[in-house]
């Protein structure tokens, strides 16, 4: 088809929406011919063109949004893509073939496409117009969320469907107590069968989010901000916030006004032409087959049709239609869902079950034929169950063990898992999320991509819910074969660069860099700000490395740590103040005990560290609390921290007729030693005082049993899902040596180990005997001390006291001095 109206040197090509569909067609565009035209884009939104199925986890603080940035202003800048960002269409005028923006420019164009996506359904309840309710379909409504959940609160979300569980999710994983009301008597009812529903509901139950079904919204409570939903049944649900997820509905106004013809969508054909035929549509805002879609995949189906019409790759390309599947992105929830699942009277069944596991499994088949499939627990098989549903073809072979899934199902026809993967289609697509085929993953490998984060960084297979990284591996192998196996060298730290934590550590000290923009510009770091798994990762390298120098990034730590509390499932928080080596008073105690009367708060619980965790705390409660605890003398415990959590003791020599040395003394003294020390992971010590080991000291980061000749130093324990014992690091006389020893031990680990790498991992990488060359070699170890000591003269500071509304800190009292006094006090 040919583009002409005036001379110009390239037909111009306009794209209105700049979204996931705008993005899209510019970029399948350019794939085909980048020279052909002249494109221009528009967009509403002042920024460039995002991933809008990953806001959840942008919302849930699971990513950033600069890690779902699709289409970034650099990228349409290096591909001479003319840009119009926070700008919308006034009109469009067909004859003069013309767009006019609300600020008065005009942009010609020979070919104009449509990717106005979809807008939000509000309900058009009282109180709708509320300060605090909002919709969730944009950055900016993200924003409004997040700004919310920082006040804490109680969040209702109307919309049981796929975005409002994902909006109440990110709700509950930032402190608020997240309710979802819901129409019908099953969630997602589109998208799975009743027994998958009740799993679902019960699993984000488990995460903080409540439902409430069968239940009809009357009215938005408040006077200026909503405070609260009111059921058709008379019951009221709190609400400091309130989302719409309702559904959403074809953004269509630009084609209407411009006498396109326009039903539910904008109507167009199976090239994607409307009813003019200079002008196309792609995306949520059009209407083909009578049939309007508001899931990805169909998205890059159209974009791929159009791009091939209109650079002539294939000028007899025609869209005919999707077949869809949904993947909830919940963290910890796997669930899939594909095809027609709710079968019919001419399907049958096939149902696993296995409640032990949480696994629920249903795929429908109609003649012979794979028609439709749930997946609850264990969705790893999605795409090979959707690949089955598009294909159509005859699964009679493979009925018996299809529900068994591929692994199985290939290794009893004894097909290589890697060879079926290797014989599969070019056009087979590998990552529903960002619609990359086969050929695409193999073309990215066999030009140099030779690692998943390569394969990620230039086909963006497996970045987005991660749910194809398997068969991309799978794909490396097949194609580089042995190559992939002999692939060395260490892991870099995350997809924004190449170097693993042991080059940047050392560039860290032997370049003096001392701010992370400065590591990142001296390492060529390509994610310009980093993510999520780096930035906590360099905070920490560079606090280690300079104490004094360097200034602590709030924002580069996880949610606990920021807060200084463990937020739990129902969005409170459980606040564990310091036991100094399991010892308390009878102040302590008061002072835990007026807190939670004050506080009517709901359960004490004493930890596995010998101390009181006190659960229910609302975040905004969180800084009287401190203070009221702080006036004991108490301070942080750290619970939520990558630093020194506890050190539990047995009464030792004092009380026990086994007891050889003073292990409690000596588990306070350790404890005030290095409290406050922020380190790669948690870090627990004990102290027993015999062999008998009541303190469980040789399954901790560094424990201590007393014999009746001196110390047994123990290190790199573990209790927690893989059981490590420790190993025994050496033998020493007196107190003073142990303590030196542990230190010098914290630090030798504080500055080798890599962030997120426990004691136990970690030795066994660098090896027992590094670590005892190092800590026997008096000189290197007292260097070592020292360097922890001056750390900690910058560091061990209580973070309570310091957020806590009161003029000063508290003094932090001495458990083994205070304890005596009042026994005592008892005694007289």
């Amino acid at each position: 088809m040919a583009f002409h109206s005036e001379p110009v040197a390239k037909p111009r090509i306009v794209v209105i929406g700049a979204g996931m569909a705008g993005g899209r067609i510019v970029e399948e565009i350019l794939k085909r011919d980048d020279r052909m035209f002249d494109i221009s884009i528009i967009g509403a939104e002042s920024c460039a063109t995002y991933d809008r199925i990953q806001l959840s986890p942008v919302l849930a603080g699971e990513k950033t949004f600069e890690q779902i940035v699709t289409h970034s202003q650099d990228w349409y800048d290096v591909n001479g893509v003319k840009t119009h960002f926070g700008v919308w269409v006034q009109g469009i005028d067909r004859d003069a073939r013309r767009v006019v923006l609300h600020d008065g420019q005009t942009i010609s164009y020979d070919c104009l496409i449509l990717a106005t996506g979809s807008d939000p359904i509000r309900l058009p309840l009282p109180g709708a117009d509320l300060s605090g309710v909002v919709a969730f379909r944009d950055l900016h409504d993200v924003d409004l969320m997040q700004k919310a959940a920082e006040a804490g609160g109680e969040a209702v979300v109307i919309g049981g469907g796929l975005l409002g569980l994902e909006a109440a999710y990110g709700l509950a994983k930032r402190g608020m107590k997240a309710t979802v009301i819901h129409l019908v008597d099953v969630l997602m009812e589109r998208q799975l069968d009743e027994a998958a529903g009740r799993l679902l509901e019960k699993a984000l139950a488990e995460r903080g989010v409540s439902a409430v079904l069968s239940a009809q919204s009357e009215a938005i409570l408040g006077e200026t901000h909503v405070e609260g939903l009111k059921l058709k049944d008379g019951r009221v649900i709190p609400a400091s916030l309130l989302v719409m997820a309702v559904g959403i509905h074809p953004h269509v106004e630009p084609a209407k006004s411009a006498g396109l013809t326009v039903e539910r969508g904008i109507v167009v054909d199976d090239q994607m032409r409307t009813s003019d035929p200079f002008i196309f549509a792609v995306g949520e805002c059009v209407q083909h087959r009578g049939q309007c879609y508001g899931l990805v995949a169909p998205i890059w189906d159209m974009c791929r049709t159009l791009a091939d019409v209109l650079t002539g790759k294939n000028p007899q390309a025609t869209y005919l239609g999707s077949e869809l599947a949904t993947r909830l992105k919940v963290s910890g929830v796997d669930l899939y869902s594909a095809g027609q699942f709710n079968g019919g009277d001419d399907c049958e069944d096939i149902v696993f079950r296995d409640p032990a596991r949480g696994v629920y499994k249903r795929i429908v088949i109609r003649n012979d034929q794979l028609v439709g499939a749930v997946l609850f627990g264990e969705a790893a098989d999605g795409g090979w169950y959707f690949d089955l549903i598009k294909k159509g073809e005859s699964i009679g072979e493979i009925r018996d063990t299809l529900i068994f899934g591929q692994a199985v199902t290939e290794a009893l026809a004894g097909v290589d898992p890697n060879a079926a993967v290797a014989a599969w289609p070019d056009d087979t697509e590998v990552c529903g999320c960002n619609g990359v085929s086969k050929g695409t993953v193999v073309a990215a490998i066999s030009g140099g991509a030779d690692t998943l984060d390569k394969v990620r960084g230039c086909t963006k297979a497996s970045a987005s819910c991660g749910s194809c990284t398997g068969i991309v591996e799978q794909l490396l192998k097949v194609t580089l074969g042995d190559a992939f196996k002999a692939q060395i060298g260490p892991k870099p730290m995350c997809k924004c660069t190449s170097h693993g934590h042991a080059v940047v550590r050392q560039a860290i000290v032997e370049q003096g860099l001392m701010t992370i923009p400065d590591v990142m510009q001296a390492l060529k770091w390509e994610t310009p700000d980093g993510c999520s798994s780096c930035r906590p990762a360099l905070n920490y390298y560079l606090l280690c490395a300079w104490p004094r120098e360097y200034q602590d990034d709030p924002r580069s730590r996880f949610v606990n740590e920021r807060n200084h509390a463990n937020i739990q499932k129902d969005g409170t928080y459980s606040v564990v103040p310091r036991m100094w080596g399991g010892v308390t008073s009878a102040r302590e105690l008061r002072a835990i005990a007026d807190v939670v009367d004050k506080f009517n708060l709901p359960m004490v619980k004493v930890t596995g560290g010998q101390r009181l965790d006190i659960f229910g705390v609302k975040k905004e409660d969180l800084p009287a609390v401190w203070a009221d605890l702080n006036a004991a003398g108490m301070v942080s415990g750290h619970a939520y921290a990558k630093a020194l959590r506890t050190v539990k003791t047995c009464v030792g020599s004092e009380w026990c007729r086994f007891g050889t040395q003073d292990s409690t003394g000596l588990g306070i003294r350790l404890e005030q030693d290095t409290w406050g020390s922020w380190m790669p992971h948690k870090f627990k010590m004990a102290v027993s005082g015999c062999p008998r080991n009541c303190a469980e000291a040789t399954i901790k980061d560094f424990g201590v049993i007393c014999v009746d000749s001196g110390y047994e130093l123990h290190v790199g324990g573990n209790g927690g899902i893989h059981l490590r014992g420790t190993d025994l690091l050496c033998k020493v006389a007196t107190e003073a040596e142990a303590r030196e020893y542990s230190m010098a031990f914290v630090q030798f680990y504080r500055e080798d180990a890599w962030y997120l790498e426990r004691t136990a991992p970690w030795i066994e990488r660098v090896g027992l005997e590094a670590i005892k060359a190092r800590l026997f070699d008096e000189e290197a170890r007292k260097a070592l001390m020292a360097r922890f000591l001056e750390s900690q003269a910058v560091f061990q500071v209580d973070p309570w006291a310091e957020h806590a509304p009161q003029s000063e800190p508290a003094k932090v009292f001495s458990p083994l001095a205070d304890l005596r006094s009042e026994k005592k006090e008892m005694a007289r």
